[in-house]
Order: C-alpha cells, then structure tokens, then sequence
C-alpha cells in the first residue's frame, strides 16, 4: 500500500507544532561513531532511528503565506518558468562534475509495481540533464551516482548475492546497457555504488563457506584447498567484537554492519580476483566509475591495511580505465579521511561540511564564521596535497544516511537558509554531490526508509511513476511543494537549486580551482576567495586544452546587507559574473565597492 506523501500541513496548525519537534536537532545516529552506509541498513523495514522521529512530526515552521504554500496556485507546468538569467555553460568533459545521487528505488517507477527501475531512472533523465547544454529545462547535472543495483534481499541493496547482476526489482542487463547508453549520449557520466566490504549471508559464496564449516568435523581446522570460500571471510572460534554465531556451528564470523552482511577477507588473492572481475564487467558496459562503500572498514580498525586494500582496488580500476572516476566513503573527520587519499583514490567525501552538525549547516544558520568557512577550503588543499597531489574533492551536503536538510532549518527564515546551504555545497571546489530531492527540499528524518522517499514528483498519491517507497517509510508530510508546485515558481527551491547549478557550469573555476582567500577584506560575515587554474587551463578527458576564467566567489552568510569596500587583488576582478539571492534584492557590484544582500553569493570576474 502506497504511504502517504502530503504537502505542507496548514499554517495554523504548523504553528502549533513545538520547536523541538520540528527537525531543529540532529538525528542521534548521525553523531554516532559507526556511521558508514550499512551501520543504519539493516533488514528491511526494520527502525534504526536512535530517536524513531516520524517526518510528522519533523515537519517545521515555514513562515510562508498561505497563497505561497497552495500548490494548486503554483503551475504544474514543468517549461512555465523561463529564468531570467543567461551563463553561457562551459562544460568540461573530466572528473569534476556535479553529480546526482539517485536511490533506484524510490525515483521513479515504469511498470506500476510501486518500485523505481531503471526504465523508470531512464524515463526521467532529461529532468537530471537533457543533454541541450543551452536549455534551464534540466538541473544541468552531469553525472549520476547509482546508489547500489546489483541483486540483493533487501530494499537498499547493499548486500549483495550477485556482483554483476542487476537486482530484478530494478530490471535487466539489458535495461542498465541502455541507461549507459542514454546516459552517454546527455554527456552525464554513471558511477556505481560498490560494496566490497562484505556481501550478503545469501551469498553463493558465504553459503558454501558456511555449508562447509557445518559438515567440518569437531576439532578440524577449515581447508581451503577442499572450500577456497572459507578464506573469503574472516572466520573465528573465538568470539570477538564485530563478529557473529554462526548458527549450528562453534564458528564466528565477522559481521561489522549487520549479521547478515558478512565481512569479506580483502587480504585473500581468490576474493581479489572475484572483485576484479567485478570491476572489469561493469567498466566494459560502460560504467564511468566507482562510489566505494564504507572504506575505513576494509580492515576494521587499521587504516594503513585498509588504505592498502583501497589502493588495490583503484588500481585495478584504472587498469581497466585509466580516467575512471571512484570516490569512497570513509566517515570520519578530516585529518582522518584525508590520509585514505594515499590510496591514489580521486575523491573523498567531504564528511566535516556534511549533516546536520556539519559546516555547512552551521554557515547557513549563521554559527559559523564566513571567514573561517574560506580559510578551510584553503586549507584543505596543502592536507590532501601532502597525500595526493591529484586529489579531487567530493563536497556533498547530504546523502542517503542523513535526515534530509529542509528539516535542519525552522522559523520564518527557514527556506531562505535551506536554498543557501545547497548552494555553499556547489560553490566548493571539486565534484559536487546532490542527494535526489534535496532540491525540492523534501523531508526525511529517524529511520533509513524515511530519509530515501519516494521523489516528490507530484502531490497525486496516484501520479504516474509515483514509487511506494520502502515499506517501513512512515507517512510523510512535506514542507515545501512537489515538483510540479515548485517547477512554474521563480522562487522555489528548485529553481534556485538550478541557478546554482547553472552558475556552478558556467564558470568552470568554482570546481576545479585553487582558493586563496582575500583575507583584508574578509570577516565573520563576508568572506572572498579567489579561484584559479595554474596556467589558466586544464586538460580534458580528450586531451584537449580548455582555458578556464579565474574568478572570486563573495559570499556573505550573515542576515543583514553588507557593503565592503575591495583592496589588494581583489580589484583585478572588476566585474560582476553572477549572482545567486535568497530573497528579491540584488547584489550591487561598481567595481570597487559590493553590496550583497543577505544569504547572498556573487561571482567576481576580470573585465
């Protein structure tokens, strides 16, 4: 039965919903010491929400007018609004891009069975990029992160029974050839979700290691030259921290996530082999690259072991395809993160500006200094540098672990802070992630199912395409419009997520340049930050050379108009390039004076 996806509650009554019910604090689970993707994925429907918060009652405090909040008085005409602005794009054909995070699952459904597919994904891919780099009709997205698709027993698939199979709830082979294909042809590139730290228990592999070790007689060690799937995992008769009762057996295995998703052993040359032949498979059907899961569990507890696995396994990759992208997921702090870059992977996630509690939100209510914001993206250079001169970071806001971020903000601000915060994230240098829906500002907070709903294409629960998202997912009342609300808006959301994304494609620097931080003219509330390409150019997946414009980004993250005065190297940049505003007014640029309003971002450029 389709769960219930409602538009905002009436005003009257989101007034009287109290403050500490209304998304202001963090989910427990995000603060929590295990937080890698399966640490809140376990079966199906179950809750891990360490506070069990519906969406109900997550839902905040807008400060809309009523007319603003009626979706009927919205088009739901996608083409109704014609931005008025014009960024010529300059799109570059490398590994700095700005990617689509996609949960198949919930996205969109092509055959009426409640459940997204990859027919459905395929359907809706002129939405992500139409591939016309000349039309606002699309996000302008440029790659898609495919959250995992291979064969699985439960809803998130990220215990895999089958490496290079497509799950048959999602389709076939020949569905993800053609998704390639049509992907391909709109210039987005696809990476794949891949779990290398464990597989299923209903693994042909785990159940033959298993089958074996029940008919090992008493008091005999396993072999592996009578079952080589015993060495695959990290089997024990000791009973350790971590690791599981093999039922009918004396035998423990390692279990990190969940006592169905099995630890493999990366150490083991046979398990190699398999992953490699895993990796190779889907490069030749065209995949672009690698989102590695849950990396700082490889080897639990031992970086430098799990940062040689990583390295094997990028090695491989770039074996196979020397410019594919992979990025992992190691979900620690930085100085902790940083060092995996050793692997000669191309990206981390950026975890220390993600969530809630992250930087990011903390800039956007105001908690966080716009000076210091600057200075740590200047500083994250000479850290990764030092590990991998090549380094690519990978900003995200959010993602399919965390409550999702319109729940973050309350009060009458609070739409005006959720647009501001998606656009600090894709003015970080690097490859940007967006988690499907952050752009419409869709709700999902305590249990995974409620943070991966259904896309909120359409208020009609009985909207063509519409998924029934996973089945432990509570009802679920959103705060701001479905697409079709939001699409004829000029001041959704959406829209201005769009904007973002645009200006982010026309000024190639905000990606891949170097910050340095005009620190003379910058304070708790205004900062700027040069972007340069050494050279002025860069190189294509084609060899060719691209020159890139060097830029400042201005922002200012206080919420009041501020006017600075420019110095130093800051007048070379005489000309306003674009500017991105949270509310009507406009920033105001002469040459040597700006003024911005507040929540404002303004790209600086050289006459």
């Amino acid at each position: 039965m389709r769960k219930q996806i409602r538009s905002i509650i009436p005003i009257a009554l989101a007034c009287a919903v109290g403050l500490t019910a209304c998304g202001s604090k963090a989910d427990p689970q995000e603060s929590s010491t295990m937080q890698g993707s399966e640490s809140t994925e376990s079966t199906a429907g179950s809750s891990n929400g360490a506070d069990g918060t519906s969406i109900n009652e997550a839902t905040g405090i807008d400060g809309s007018s009523e007319e603003s909040v009626d979706s009927q008085a919205l088009s739901s005409d996608t083409t109704a609004y014609q931005p008025d602005y014009n960024y010529t794009p300059q799109i570059i054909d490398d590994n700095y891009r700005t990617c689509y995070e996609v949960f198949v699952y919930s996205f969109y459904d092509s055959d009426g069975d409640g459940i997204g597919d990859l027919q459905g994904l395929i359907q809706k891919l002129d939405y992500i990029n139409d591939g016309d780099d000349s039309t606002y009709s699309d996000l302008g997205c440029n790659e898609i992160w495919l959250m995992p698709i291979c064969s699985s027993t439960t809803y998130h698939k990220y215990d895999v029974t089958d490496y290079m199979d497509i799950d048959p709830e999602y389709g076939t082979l020949d569905d993800f050839d053609q998704l390639i294909a049509e992907c391909h042809d709109r210039g987005i590139n696809v990476i794949l979700d891949t779990v290398i730290n464990h597989t299923s228990s209903q693994h042909p592999w785990f159940e033959a290691a298993a089958e074996y070790l029940k008919n090992l007689p008493s008091g005999a060690e396993p072999d592996p030259s009578e079952c080589k799937y015993v060495d695959y995992y990290n089997f024990s008769k000791e009973e350790q921290d971590g690791y599981c009762q093999l039922s009918g057996t004396d035998w423990y295995y390692e279990a990190r996530f969940w006592s169905e998703m099995p630890d493999l052993n990366l150490e083991n040359e046979d398990v190699r082999a398999e992953l490699s032949e895993m990796a190779k498979f889907w490069i030749d059907r065209g995949a672009d690259g690698f989102r590695m899961d849950a990396v700082l569990y490889y080897d639990y507890g031992n970086n430098d072991s799990s940062i040689e696995e990583l390295k094997w396994f990028v090695d491989t990759v770039k074996e196979y395809k020397s410019d594919a992208y992979v990025v992992g997921e190691a979900w620690a702090n930085q100085s902790t993160y940083a060092k995996y870059y050793e692997s000669g992977i191309d990206s981390l996630f950026e975890f220390d500006y993600s969530g809630s509690e992250g930087i990011i939100s903390k800039a956007a209510h105001g908690r966080y200094s716009a000076l210091k914001f600057a200075v740590g993206l200047e500083d994250m250079q000479t850290l990764y540098s030092q590990y991998n001169e090549d380094y690519i970071s990978a900003p995200f806001y959010t993602n399919h672990d965390m409550a999702r971020s319109a729940g973050y903000y309350v009060g009458e601000d609070s739409e005006a802070m959720t647009k501001f915060a998606g656009a600090l994230n894709l003015m970080m240098s690097g490859n940007a992630f967006i988690y499907y829906g952050e752009e419409l500002g869709m709700y999902g907070s305590g249990k995974d199912e409620n943070k991966r709903a259904p896309m909120y294409w359409s208020e009609d629960a009985d909207s063509e395409g519409l998924c029934d998202g996973p089945s432990g997912m509570d009802d679920i009342t959103m705060k701001y419009g479905s697409l079709e609300a939001q699409a004829g808006d000029a001041d959704s959301i959406y829209n201005y997520y769009k904007q973002a994304i645009a200006i982010r494609n026309a000024f190639p620097a905000i990606a891949r340049g170097d910050v340095t931080v005009f620190e003379e003219i910058s304070d708790d509330d205004v900062c700027f930050m040069e972007k340069s390409v050494d050279g002025g150019e860069v190189t294509d997946a084609n060899g060719d050379t691209v020159q890139v414009q060097d830029i400042v980004i201005a922002i200012n993250m206080s919420e009041e108009t501020k006017t600075v005065t420019l110095a130093g190297d800051a007048l070379e940049y005489t000309a306003l390039g674009a500017q991105l505003t949270v509310f009507d007014e406009a920033v105001v640029y002469d040459g040597t004076e700006i003024t911005m309003p507040a929540r404002s971002i303004a790209i600086l450029v050289k006459e």
